[in-house]
């Protein structure tokens, strides 16, 4: 359903959320969430053009979140590198000029809008609190930095 990009663009910012307000290096952010890191690179990119992200050079430098985990909604990270898809032509290919939509369009239209609320609805803070993985994302990112 999601691009890979936007599969690496929540990743990314999944593991920002649980660094604790430190920044974290591509390096990092690949080898904990399993990214390519050339790729990720370019994920960073487009996550720091549409200011979800910044990042901080030096040695102690790296990415951090622009706003808190709980303010951050998914839609707003898939919107930053793909915007949500949009079903602009019937499916079955019929014209809609003259009236409403034809009933699956009508349908499939309600389910994308569902999804999308729920997107809007759900915040970074709020998954990152349902990570029950052991080790957690935090340990994880931990160990690469000791």
């Amino acid at each position: 359903m999601f691009s890979q990009t936007t599969e690496y663009a929540l990743r990314a910012t999944m593991a920002l959320a649980a660094s604790g307000n430190r920044p974290v290096t591509t390096r990092d952010i690949a080898a904990t969430m399993k990214v390519p890191p050339s790729y990720l690179a370019k994920v960073m990119q487009a996550l720091m053009r549409s200011e979800v992200v910044y990042s901080l050079r030096g040695v102690k430098g790296g990415f951090l979140l622009q706003k808190r985990p709980g303010q951050l909604s998914l839609l707003e990270i898939i919107n930053a590198v793909t915007p949500f898809p949009r079903i602009d032509e019937c499916p079955l290919g019929l014209d809609h000029n003259g009236g409403g939509l034809c009933a699956l369009h009508a349908h499939l239209a309600g389910v994308w809008h569902r999804i999308e609320s729920d997107l809007a609805g759900v915040t970074l803070g709020e998954i990152l609190a349902r990570d029950t993985q052991k080790p957690s994302l935090q340990e994880r990112l931990d160990s690469l930095r000791s």
